[in-house]
């Protein structure tokens, strides 16, 4: 394995690809095209954590009916501003949509709106949702939770309480949204899983052993690794670590107020029986139309905004001030060019699934260096 050259492939012979495994995996052929689609968006921005990689996972969940094909939300509860709403389990990719474009409408229509959204499957890259709000003309706020997803430490502990509880926030703005998206834990998840597979290394003191030692080895998280395609973070006896100490720690802790017990959806744990079973994403939604709000010109004045912050003379004169999403959006183009990077152990755990599915690797794939 570890001889084989990593990869580029053209995002169009990608994203084909993906779409084949799941629609072989009993997806209809919409719902594999979408699932493919939000997967490379994230490799697109360089959130590879939220790619591609996540195919085998996936496939193996839907195998295992931990996850569902060709889900519609159910609406639990709803009044004029706000409502419940259920993924019945279903892909993320299907379902998140669904979802927020209920907020939009209702926000639309009542100026804002608050969306509960449980029982999701892995929602993805939660900036996917952020932007397609933003294109609608709203600002948008989002808080995820994983129920029975424990993976990170509180501050100050070692034992795995939350779930890696990401926060997105969107503007819309006269050339384009700008997305501010993170994990609350120091890392995602899908970091340490594409280190995992020889990809960048997750900065030190990302994770934390039962000990308390300090630790970047993603060991910590999976438990042994040689010789396996798909990880368990069930096997790992380690956490990973919020970011900020005790600022990171209770972002995740709100997130799991808003998104795991408003909701109804649960929290990370504790997971019943000790034992990991299937795992649902929870997501707290609002959205706000500028107009609504009285604030004129709201897209003109949130970009002039933003070039006045980028006008302030950089400290290192050879690296620019950016904005929230500016990164995201430089890879964005240098990838849809130039094709999408991946690494050997990555594009070998999607062939592998490919294989069992009866379907073909694209021949289009260009080993790197």
């Amino acid at each position: 394995m570890a001889d084989l050259p990593s990869v580029t492939v053209p995002v169009g012979a990608l994203r084909d690809y993906i779409a084949a495994i799941f629609t072989a995996a009993g997806c209809a052929t919409t719902e594999g095209g979408r699932i493919a689609h939000h997967l490379i968006s994230a490799n697109l921005t360089g959130h590879d954590s939220h790619g591609v990689i996540r195919t085998p996972r996936y496939i193996l969940w839907l195998k295992e009916g931990k996850v569902r094909a060709g889900q519609q939300i159910a609406v639990l509860h709803e009044t004029p501003t706000h409502a419940v709403l259920d993924g019945q389990y279903g892909f993320g990719q299907t379902i998140g949509p669904q979802a927020v474009d209920f907020g939009i409408e209702k926000a639309r229509a009542a100026g804002m709106a608050a969306i509960g959204l449980r029982n999701s499957g892995h929602i993805g890259r939660i900036g996917d949702w952020a932007e397609r709000a933003a294109a609608a003309g709203l600002i948008s706020l989002h808080f995820v939770n994983v129920q029975g997803g424990e993976l990170v430490a509180p501050f100050g502990g070692v034992d795995r309480r939350f779930s890696t509880n990401p926060i997105c926030i969107g503007v819309p703005t006269r050339e384009g949204p700008i997305i501010l998206d993170f994990a609350t834990s120091l890392v995602a998840e899908g970091k340490v899983l594409v280190a995992s597979n020889g990809g960048k290394p997750v900065p030190e003191g990302a994770l934390i052993e039962p000990d308390g030692r300090l630790s970047r080895d993603p060991a910590t998280l999976y438990g042994p690794i040689a010789g396996t395609h798909l990880r368990d973070s069930a096997r790992g006896e380690g956490a990973l670590r919020s970011f900020g100490d005790h600022k990171g720690s209770g972002l995740a802790f709100m997130c799991e107020m808003l998104a795991g017990v408003l909701t109804g959806g649960g929290t990370s744990g504790p997971i019943p029986g000790g034992k990991r079973g299937r795992i649902a994403n929870g997501m707290f939604s609002l959205y706000l139309d500028p107009d609504g709000f009285g604030a004129a010109d709201f897209a003109v004045q949130a970009r002039a905004y933003a070039e006045y912050v980028k006008s302030s003379r950089p400290a290192d004169p050879a690296v620019a001030v950016l904005l929230p999403g500016e990164p995201e959006s430089r890879t964005r183009a240098a990838r849809l060019k130039d094709g999408i990077p991946l690494q050997p152990e990555t594009w070998e755990a999607i062939a592998a699934t490919a294989r069992d599915l009866g379907v073909t690797p694209p021949a289009v794939a260009m080993p790197n260096g």
